[in-house]
C-alpha cells in the first residue's frame, strides 16, 4: 500500500502546518466511509478530506465540495454535536503508525472547555475513523464499529477504552540502527519483514541502496519531509493509469512510468486516488442503474417476441376469408350439427377441410369465419405500431445501457439516471433539493489537423449537440446499427480531409457498444440531413443521405 507510515508523516507535517489553531466549522460524510471537515484557518478556509474506503483509505487537505446526501447519517450528526466549533491544539501521528490524531478543545452543553481527539487509522480494510473523549480515554463513537463479533483482539464500539492496533513484530523505521540496517541482505522481503512502517515500493528501494548507505538514505528523507523538502510524486503508465506515489524515489517505476511531481503531498493523495477509484467509483454507482435498464431490457424483448410471433399469425389470416367464402358458396352440402365439411377450394382446386362449430348453421359459420379475419387484419396494424414502439423503447435503452457502461465519473452517471427518471424506467430520488437545470456539457477532441470534435455523454446531450449546438454544415456521426453517442465535427464551414473523417469516426466508434470491437461501421453525414421525429425519445433521430466507413475505435493522441 502506497500510504505508508512514510506518508502518513509527511501528511502529519503538512496538516500540522497548516489546520493548527483551526475552526472547525462544518461536518460533512457525503459517503458512509467519507468524512469532510471545514476548518478555519489562519490561512482562510480548508477542507480535511478522510476515507475510510477499504480499497483507498487516506487523509488529506480537499478543495472537493462535498456533495451531500438530503439528510446526515448519525455519525456525521455526532461529530457536529461534538467537533462544531472546536479548535486543533496538536496534530500528530502515533510513534511509526499510520494513525493521525487531532488533539481539540471544544465546549460542552454546560459551556466548560472539554478536549476530544480525533484519531485517522490508515491501515486498509482496518481503516477507521475514531472519537475519543480525553478526560475518561473512552470512545465517544467511530464510523465503523468493531464488535467482539468481528473481532477478538480490539473492540472499537462507543463507551469502550480507546486502545491502539497490536503493533508488529518489527523495528520501526526511524528507529532501527545503522548496523541492523547494514545486516540485512539485499532483498525486499527481508527488508519488509524487519523493518516497520514502510511499502514494498520502498523496500526495493531500500534493497537497491548499499547497505551502510540505508540508514543516511531515510535519514535525509525523515529530514526532507520534516522540513517540508520531500517532493511528493506520481507514477503513471503510458495511459495515465496511476501505478504508485510517495515522497520519495521508487525503483519499480521509475525506469518504466512517467513521475509527476507535486508541491503539497495532499494534492498529490487527492490527484491520485481520484485516477485510481474515480472508474471503480462510477461503475459502482452504475451498477443499479445498469440492473434496473438490463430488467427493463429483457422484459420489452420478450414483448417484442410476442408481438412477432402475433404479427406473424395474424398476416397469416387470409385463410380464414377463404374458409369463410367457401361455406357461403357450399352452403347446401353443409349438414346440421357437422363440426368440419370438406369442400373443393376453387383457388387452387385442392379439396380443404373447413372445421365447423356444430352449434350453429353453416351460413353462422362463415359469418364467425369472416368476423375473426375482419380482427385479424385490425391486429396487423395495432401490432405492427406496438412492434414499433417496443423496438423504439429498445433502441433507446440499449443506447442508454452503453452510456452506462462506458462511463468514466460519476457526474456522467447522475446525467444518465436523471434522463432515464425523466422517460420513466428509474424512480427519481428524493433528494429534498431542487434538481439542478439540466447543462450539456460534451466531451471535446481535436482532429489532427485541429478540428473541434463534439461528443454526447447521455442521449439528452445528444439532442442539445445535434439540434442546437451543431451548426448546418458540420458532419453527425454516429454508428451503425450499434449504440452510441452523438458524434460532431465542427468544419467551421469548410471541407474536411478524409483524414478528419477517419479520426473522427474512430472516435465515434470509440464511445458506442463497439468499442472493443474492431472494423466498426460508422455512418456520416452532414447535420442538416439529420432529423428528429416528433415525439421520438431523446437522442433518437432519423437521417439521410449518409456515407459509412469502417474504422477502429481509437481516442486521439494524448487522450
Amino acid at each position: 500500500m502506497a500510504f505508508d507510515a512514510i506518508v502518513t508523516r509527511a501528511v502529519t507535517v503538512e496538516l500540522r502546518q497548516r489546520l493548527l489553531l483551526g475552526k472547525i466549522e462544518k461536518v460533512y460524510q457525503p459517503e458512509s466511509d467519507e468524512l469532510i471537515f471545514n476548518i478555519h484557518t489562519k490561512d482562510g478556509n480548508l477542507r480535511l478530506f478522510s476515507s475510510v474506503s477499504s480499497q483507498n483509505p487516506r487523509v488529506c487537505l480537499t478543495d472537493i465540495k462535498p456533495d451531500n446526501p438530503p439528510s446526515p447519517l448519525p455519525f456525521c450528526m455526532l461529530l457536529r454535536k461534538h467537533l462544531q466549533g472546536g479548535r486543533i491544539v496538536s496534530v500528530e501521528q502515533k510513534g511509526a503508525e499510520r494513525i493521525i490524531e487531532i488533539s481539540l478543545e471544544t465546549l460542552n452543553e454546560l459551556g466548560f472547555t472539554v478536549s476530544k481527539k480525533l484519531i485517522f487509522e490508515i491501515m486498509g480494510k482496518h481503516s477507521n475513523v475514531i472519537l475519543v473523549d480525553m478526560t475518561t480515554g473512552k470512545i465517544v463513537d467511530s464510523i465503523k464499529r468493531i464488535s467482539i463479533d468481528t473481532s477478538r483482539v480490539r473492540q472499537v464500539l462507543p463507551g469502550k477504552l480507546y486502545q491502539y492496533p497490536p503493533v508488529q513484530d518489527k523495528i520501526p523505521y526511524d528507529e532501527i540502527s545503522a548496523d541492523d540496517f547494514a545486516a540485512l541482505p539485499p532483498d525486499r522481503k527481508a527488508i519488509l519483514s524487519k523493518v516497520g512502517g514502510i511499502s514494498p515500493a520502498v523496500a526495493t528501494q531500500l534493497s537497491e541502496i548499499p547497505p551502510h548507505d540505508r540508514r543516511g538514505w531515510l535519514d535525509g528523507l525523515i529530514s526532507d519531509i520534516d522540513g517540508g523538502k520531500a517532493v511528493p510524486r506520481i507514477y503513471s503508465d503510458a495511459d495515465g493509469k496511476p501505478g504508485d506515489f510517495h515522497v520519495c524515489d521508487l525503483a519499480d517505476f521509475e525506469d518504466c512510468c512517467v513521475r509527476e511531481d507535486f508541491d503539497s503531498i495532499s494534492a498529490c493523495i487527492g490527484v491520485f486516488f481520484d485516477r485510481r477509484d474515480s472508474s471503480n467509483r462510477a461503475k459502482q454507482r452504475a451498477r443499479s442503474s445498469i440492473k434496473t435498464v438490463t430488467s427493463h431490457l429483457d422484459k420489452l424483448k420478450l414483448k417484442k417476441q410476442r408481438l412477432s410471433e402475433e404479427l406473424l399469425k395474424a398476416e397469416n389470416s387470409d385463410r380464414l376469408r377463404v374458409f369463410g367464402e367457401l361455406l357461403n358458396a357450399n352452403l347446401h352440402t353443409v349438414s346440421p350439427g357437422a363440426d368440419s365439411v370438406t369442400v373443393l377450394n376453387y383457388y387452387d382446386g385442392c379439396e380443404v377441410k373447413i372445421p365447423l362449430d356444430p352449434r350453429y348453421s353453416a351460413a353462422k359459420n362463415a359469418q364467425l369465419y369472416f368476423k375473426r379475419y375482419g380482427k385479424s387484419k385490425t391486429a396487423v396494424k395495432e401490432k405492427q405500431i406496438q412492434l414499433e414502439e417496443t423496438e423504439a423503447e429498445i433502441a433507446y435503452l440499449e443506447s442508454a445501457l452503453t452510456y452506462l457502461e462506458n462511463a468514466q465519473t460519476t457526474e456522467e452517471i447522475e446525467g444518465i439516471r436523471n434522463e432515464l427518471a425523466e422517460t420513466g424506467y428509474v424512480r427519481r430520488r428524493k433528494t429534498g433539493f431542487r434538481e439542478k437545470k439540466f447543462k450539456a456539457a460534451p466531451m471535446r477532441y481535436e482532429t489532427s489537423s485541429g478540428l473541434e470534435v463534439l461528443v454526447g455523454r447521455n442521449n439528452r446531450e445528444n439532442d442539445v449537440l445535434t439540434l442546437k449546438t451543431a451548426a448546418k454544415n458540420d458532419i453527425w456521426f454516429h454508428t451503425k446499427d450499434i449504440p452510441g453517442s452523438h458524434v460532431i465535427l465542427k468544419t467551421g464551414g469548410g471541407e474536411p480531409s478524409p483524414g478528419d473523417i477517419y479520426e473522427t469516426a474512430s472516435i465515434a466508434a470509440y464511445y458506442s457498444k463497439g468499442r472493443s470491437s474492431e472494423n466498426v461501421p460508422v455512418d456520416y453525414v452532414n447535420v442538416k440531413n439529420v432529423k428528429k421525429p416528433s415525439g421520438a425519445k431523446p437522442g433518437m433521430v432519423i437521417f439521410t443521405g449518409n456515407r459509412t466507413v469502417w474504422v477502429n475505435p481509437k481516442l486521439p493522441e494524448g487522450r
